[in-house]
């Protein structure tokens, strides 16, 4: 499996903020003004998740509507979604896992992309095929910070976005390590802010992870 020059992209998308919101949108009405906030708060990389009917209208939403924002769609696991996600508006992927054909659809999409993993294994076989940024997932489950600790060294030379259990409390030990190039989590984005439609409170969320040091 060839993942290409793609690599060189997503790498830059993960470098433009220490947090990716992991967003999981239940109504369309909500996308634009859930992303506006998040921008206004500093966090332009967002990541909507295909976890509910609405997921690819809300893409379509904010793709046409918050252009400026780096647009991504997660939990891709069928070849077809790429291809819908990138008519839909979506600049990059996110798998929770890899398989040779999401490799496939997401260079023939033309879409960078994150792939998924959760093993030494799994990332040196991403690794040998040019991958230096992988989602480490569900990181919590998975060894956390651990895992990552003892990764670092014998796999040097990659780089991990953690996912899944990732908190406001833990993400600065996250973002202290080496191999860390950004975190993924929806704590920015509380479903009951989102259901309530209290922007400010996402905004300001927004704002602190925004700030957060990276190593």
């Amino acid at each position: 499996m060839d993942i290409g020059v793609d690599i060189v992209d997503i790498t830059a998308i993960a470098a433009r903020a220490p947090v990716i919101p992991v967003l999981t949108i239940e109504r369309t009405a909500d996308a634009v003004p859930l992303a506006r906030a998040l921008l206004k708060g500093g966090l332009p990389v967002l990541e909507v998740t295909l976890r509910t009917p609405a997921a690819v209208e809300a893409l379509r939403a904010i793709a046409a509507e918050v252009p400026e924002a780096v647009l991504g769609a997660g939990t891709l696991l069928q070849v077809r979604q790429f291809d819908e996600v990138r008519r839909a508006g979506a600049t990059f992927a996110v798998c929770p896992g890899c398989t040779p054909q999401l490799v496939a659809a997401a260079k023939a999409a033309g879409l960078p992309f994150l792939p998924g993993i959760q093993t030494v294994s799994e990332a040196m076989a991403l690794a040998e095929q040019g991958a230096t940024v992988m989602k480490f997932f569900p990181a919590g489950a998975a060894g956390g910070i651990a895992w990552l600790k003892a990764a670092e060294a014998p796999l040097g030379s990659l780089r991990f976005c953690p996912t899944g259990g990732v908190t406001a409390e833990n993400a600065p030990h996250y973002l202290a390590l080496g191999n860390v190039a950004c975190v993924g989590g929806s704590w920015v984005a509380p479903r009951q802010a989102v259901a309530a439609g209290d922007w400010g409170c996402i905004e300001r969320l927004a704002a602190a992870a925004s700030q957060l040091k990276r190593r």
